[in-house]
């Protein structure tokens, strides 16, 4: 290695440097060699030459070594350098600690609490004093490691060494708090800095409320901000879109544009607002968010790149799901996983296994999601042989069969109609059922008629979920369709006492980037007249088709049949059609999306209306897609 010399530390007993403005005046710069290091290799030569020249011994340049080895992740390095320090100034301390607890590396057993100590160490150190800079890492550890006891001790600190008016400083506090779920805690410090316009103490404050599920509260305190960044906004979109508030989601996101000036949507607002999107079936939305992405030169990586296939298929738009896939320029699980799930639920089966072929093919690894999606592909077909070909080759891959799997074969069965084998499946499976699996064992005792099994399911399900409804709406209806009006009064009167109630069917329709929802009979929607004026008119058409008969077994109600004829006709799918049929120009595809499975009065209407109206529907119900168009359906009557 050339010896020029890199670095000479000034003699104590010559004239002071002057400085010059050629002069560095950053640590940095007084090394160029570190800068120009791109390896750990490398530092450990340039680390030698600092011994070797005795260079080591000037405490800046053993901090530059140290902060350069922290940038490599080398922990045990930095450690072993830092020991290696006569008196390691304030800088090595407040390094090391940062290096401590941003780091990742798994040789390092906890490293926040390696962190603490090290900090310890340094208040007992009698040459050295923490600064400012000290305390945002020595919380963080705290936080990242639920150690509020120590977190208030830092408090104390904070105070005394006289850093409580330093903003970072307490927003690190603030968040340690929040973090370690002591609430009160932290809004009696952001109470006595409410006033601030400090944006990240207010954001912290929100996403702990939302952290904890306190909603109500995060958005009196989101609206109350005096000024809000586009952090601000994601943290709200994100917290309600994963805990489940999507409409109110979508309604932030519409705010944050309608707001605008310096804050826009980025590239975390996009994928955090995709999920709702998916959810709603706002297809119309989820074009806008790719446009805009396009437009914006927002990257489109494999995270981006998922979220997009995933809103596209559950929207019932596979075939641009299936062009955004194969855009992307790298695919990895996530990516595959949702073209393949989104394959599934759209009923095409056969690309789906297709899909999945490709995959191996390209050497991806499959993981548990993507044997659940094939698994629900095969199910959703018929396709029996081929479910327990890929069941049986979850183990063959390496990975062990999760319930979700099971749950998919139990599916597969009931379907198919192999009744008592999915029961055996399941009274046998390693992994104690859940309730969903008895829930779809349930659902396929009533698709083929086995009240016998039923019963004896749905019993399960009352002992194993006693205020779930699904158990008991399921065994009303199937004693509503063998004319058992005994059995379906002890099963509501049961329900009535345990103070049980029924989901209500709601279906959705998006129009022009809005989002429309109707009940069960809802005449709340401002155009109600005009919707049943369509209503009745659909039934006159219905009733005119050849071959149309209303399924009235589907109305579980004791009551005559013209009035059971009636109550058909205002399921919340259909009302959501006739709104779509007078509410957009001959020939436009309708899109629905329903909250329970679609029953058969409705799955047989829908294809005629395709017909009568010219339209393709589009019905995503609580399982899967069902596309209607000329008179048929994608699922092939199989759902």
């Amino acid at each position: 290695m050339n010896t020029t010399t890199i670095y000479k530390p000034p003699n104590p007993t010559t004239t002071t440097l002057t400085l010059t403005p050629t002069t560095p005046k950053h640590p940095s710069q007084l090394f160029p060699i570190l800068t120009k290091c791109k390896t750990i290799k490398h530092l450990t030569q340039i680390h030698s030459h600092f011994i070797k020249t005795g260079l080591i011994q000037d405490p800046l340049a053993a901090a530059e070594l140290l902060k350069f080895s922290c940038l490599f992740n080398s922990l045990h390095y930095a450690s072993a350098l830092f020991r290696q320090m006569g008196k390691p100034n304030c800088f090595s301390y407040n390094t090391l600690i940062r290096a401590y607890v941003d780091s990742g590396d798994d040789d390092i057993s906890d490293s926040s609490e390696e962190g603490i100590r090290l900090f310890v160490d340094m208040l007992c150190d009698d040459f050295v004093e923490v600064n400012k800079f000290t305390f945002p890492s020595v919380l963080k550890a705290c936080a990242l490691s639920k150690r509020v006891s120590e977190g208030k001790q830092l408090h104390g600190l904070v105070v005394k060494f006289g850093f409580e008016s330093d903003e970072f400083v307490v927003s690190n506090l603030l968040r340690m708090y929040v973090m370690c779920g002591f609430m009160d805690d932290g809004y009696s410090l952001f109470g006595r800095r409410k006033n601030s316009r400090n944006v990240v103490m207010w954001n912290v404050m929100v996403d702990g409320y939302l952290r904890f599920g306190d909603f109500t509260t995060a958005k009196t305190l989101f609206d109350r901000m005096p000024k809000r960044s586009v952090v601000s906004w994601n943290g709200m979109i994100s917290g309600f879109a994963q805990n489940g508030f999507f409409k109110e989601a979508l309604d932030l996101f519409h705010d944050m544009q309608v707001v605008g000036g310096d804050v826009c949507p980025n590239y975390v607002t996009l994928v955090s607002v995709l999920p709702a999107i998916s959810h709603l079936g706002a297809l119309e939305l989820g074009k806008w968010v790719h446009l805009y992405a396009e437009k914006k030169g927002i990257e489109i990586d494999d995270k981006f790149g998922s979220a997009l296939v995933d809103m596209y298929s559950k929207c019932g738009s596979i075939e641009k799901a299936i062009q955004v896939f194969e855009s992307l320029p790298k695919r990895n699980t996530i990516t595959w996983s949702s073209i393949i799930g989104g394959l599934a639920m759209n009923g095409r089966a056969n690309e789906a296994l297709h899909y999945f072929s490709r995959m191996e093919k390209a050497g991806v690894k499959p993981n548990d999601a993507l044997f659940t999606g094939i698994l629900s592909a095969c199910s959703h077909a018929g396709l029996v042989k081929e479910g327990r070909y890929f069941f049986d080759k979850i183990s063959i891959c390496g990975l062990e069969p999760k319930i979700e799997h099971y749950g998919c074969i139990v599916d597969l069965l009931g379907r198919a109609g192999l009744l008592e084998e999915a029961e055996e499946f399941t009274l046998t499976m390693p992994i104690k059922p859940d309730d969903v699996i008895w829930k779809s064992l349930l659902g396929a005792c009533k698709i083929h008629g086995n009240i016998e099994m039923g019963e004896r399911i749905a019993n399960v399900l009352m002992d194993l979920a006693p205020k779930d409804s699904g158990s008991y709406i399921a065994l009303s209806n199937m004693y509503a369709s063998t004319d058992n009006w005994d059995g379906v009064s002890r099963v509501r009167l049961k329900m009535k006492e345990m103070d049980i109630r029924k989901d209500p069917g709601c279906s959705w329709i998006e129009l022009d980037g809005t989002i429309h929802e109707f009940l069960v009979e809802d005449d709340s929607h401002p155009r109600a007249k005009e919707i049943h004026s369509m209503l009745k008119e659909i039934s006159e058409k219905l009733k005119q088709s050849p071959g149309y008969r209303p399924n009235i077994k589907q109305v579980l109600l004791n009551m005559d049949e013209d009035e059971k004829e009636s109550v058909l006709h205002y399921h919340s799918e259909k009302i959501a059609v006739a709104f779509g049929l007078i509410s957009t120009s001959p020939g436009t595809p309708l899109r629905i999306v329903k909250n329970l499975r679609i029953c058969e009065d409705c799955h047989s209407s829908m294809k005629l209306i395709s017909t009568l109206y010219e339209r393709k529907i589009t019905v995503r119900d609580r399982k899967r897609f069902h596309h209607f168009e000329h008179g048929s359906c994608s699922c092939r009557d199989y759902w």
